[in-house]
């Protein structure tokens, strides 16, 4: 037996898991419709929730650039769901934190996010037990390479 990957066994596999991520249960517009605002804006309230962040950091966490998280942050600010304050250490940096409001819409976006899939639901006890294990393995690739 080959220690080769069958790559169109991988390729079923990854396309079988982005669908159940992905498509199936379209968790990133359930957020969005629900919450009523972009999955972006959201994911930035989710940032958020491990602590204030400045502008720069908030940028860099959400990979995007610096004008389109001024814009972003301008309309959470409108909506009440963060605050803009100057930094205390350097007085040209702001600091973006969320508000009461702010830190419910996150947790409700995380929640909507955590809820697993109907059909991971459905499976028999002894499938998911061994999905577990492959998806241990798989979150850890090299201790899963040691093993081998």
């Amino acid at each position: 037996m080959s220690d080769t990957p069958d790559q169109e066994a991988v390729a079923r596999v990854w396309a079988a898991m982005y669908d159940l991520v992905l498509r199936q249960e379209d968790r990133r517009k359930e957020v969005a419709e629900t919450l009523g605002m972009s999955f972006f804006r959201v994911k930035a309230l989710r940032r958020l929730l491990a602590g204030p962040m400045t502008m720069r950091e908030l940028t860099a966490e959400l990979s995007t650039d610096k004008p389109y998280t001024t814009l972003m942050v301008d309309d959470l600010e409108q909506r009440g769901y963060v605050t803009r304050s100057v930094s205390p250490d350097d007085r040209r940096s702001k600091i973006v934190a969320l508000t009461p409001a702010g830190t419910a819409v996150a947790e409700e976006g995380e929640r909507i996010l955590a809820r697993p899939p109907r059909s991971l639901l459905a499976l028999d006890p002894g499938d998911l037990a061994a999905l577990d294990r492959i998806m241990a393995r798989l979150r850890t690739p090299e201790a899963s390479a040691l093993r081998s």
